[in-house]
């Protein structure tokens, strides 16, 4: 592979590490303590055409890879994990399935403005007592006429209380096979519920979400049979890891940048505590992960770019950069000592957002699970 970034590579990525510094960093904190989705920001990230860059122009997209999406990510997450958490949504999981599935009214009245950034997309798989384990969805959509029924309980959904849409996983047919539909705010029988309150990510929105006797139409069943859902969706996995690996870096950069100052400024025993030993070695470790989980993030979408086999890469890129972020994280704030503790410094935001990154796409020990079946086939 090739690490040399292309010269369009390097004006994205300048593009939002401006953005970011100008635009997110100074808003981060007011966000999070606001426990508000971050509209503004948001709306910002559709007309800079963010949410577009995976997706053909025919759509309005401008059709980047998945190396560029990434070093994206990578500065939004490094100035809010929240607004990360909302674009990868928009981005990925909330549209994917109606470009590759909705017909032509549904691109055009719901993934074009999404794609702008003007209406909001989220995704329906974890249930109460269904997480990692996709065959314990227990969702059932009954066939009637004209359309479906459905009927369940959805949990940790992304942009719940803000969503114009859902993509829904629910078991159809006679075997109860996993199906995707599409579900707008305003069908009768969607139930958006409690706000599900977190020790990060606060400007991320997350709910409950029910269906009762929920009728879809035939129009929005968006399998192409039923049943076809669960193939659809390991397709995507690998992208959804490696775009987690992606934020897990940009916010172990955040805590990292901002240990880096701090030790340049606080004095000790008459001298900057970068100076000391103890520190220099923190700082090292911390930068060293750093850099080796970017390199397997951007080769694990180098793989998925060319056309290669990636899975095993993609559960290992996420599954290092995330665990490594979140030492990274636990470092800064040892750097910063009691002001790690402090909530008037943003390191112990960086601490708490970063966990995000050890759930989603997969917990570690789920990952090794996968890589070690990938390393016996």
């Amino acid at each position: 592979m090739n690490f040399e970034l292309t010269p369009e590579q390097v004006q994205v990525q300048d593009t939002f590490a401006r953005f970011c510094d100008q635009r997110i960093a100074p808003r981060a904190a007011a966000l999070d303590e606001a426990h508000a989705f971050p509209r503004e920001l948001f709306e910002e990230l559709g007309r800079l055409g963010f949410f577009a860059m995976r997706y053909p122009e025919d759509v309005g997209g401008v059709d980047m890879d998945l190396v560029t999406l990434c070093l994206a990510l990578e500065e939004i997450a490094r100035g809010s994990m929240s607004l990360a958490g909302c674009a990868t949504m928009q981005s990925l999981m909330g549209t994917k399935f109606l470009h590759l599935l909705g017909d032509a009214d549904i691109r055009e009245r719901l993934l074009v403005p999404a794609l702008r950034g003007e209406k909001v997309g989220g995704i329906c798989m974890t249930e109460p007592n269904a997480g990692s384990d996709l065959g314990g969805i227990s969702t059932t959509a009954t066939k009637v006429e004209g359309g479906y029924r459905l009927n369940g309980q959805k949990m940790w959904v992304t942009s719940a209380p803000v969503a114009d849409f859902f993509t829904v996983f629910a078991r159809a047919g006679e075997e109860r096979k996993l199906t995707i539909f599409l579900v707008e705010r305003d069908f009768d029988g969607l139930k958006i519920g409690r706000a599900i309150e977190k020790m990060g990510v606060w400007a991320l929105p997350t709910s409950e979400l029910a269906f009762e006797d929920c009728f879809v139409p035939d129009s929005h069943r968006l399998s192409r049979e039923e049943g076809d859902g669960e193939g659809h969706l390991r397709k995507l996995l690998a992208e959804i890891r490696v775009v987690t690996g992606a934020l897990a870096v940009g916010g172990g950069r955040a805590a990292l940048e901002e240990a880096i100052r701090y030790a340049g400024e606080r004095q000790q025993f008459g001298r900057p505590i970068n100076r000391f030993q103890a520190i220099q070695m923190k700082l090292a470790e911390m930068a060293t992960d750093l850099e080796a989980a970017r390199r397997l993030v951007h080769y694990a979408a180098w793989l998925k770019d060319a056309g290669r086999p990636h899975m095993k890469e993609a559960s290992m890129a996420k599954m290092f950069a995330s665990e490594a972020a979140a030492t990274v994280c636990d470092k800064a704030a040892r750097v910063l000592a009691s002001y790690g503790f402090a909530m008037e410094y943003p390191v112990q935001r960086y601490l708490r957002d970063i966990r995000f990154t050890l759930i989603g796409g997969g917990t570690s020990e789920i990952l090794k699970l996968v890589i070690a079946k990938e390393l016996s086939t």
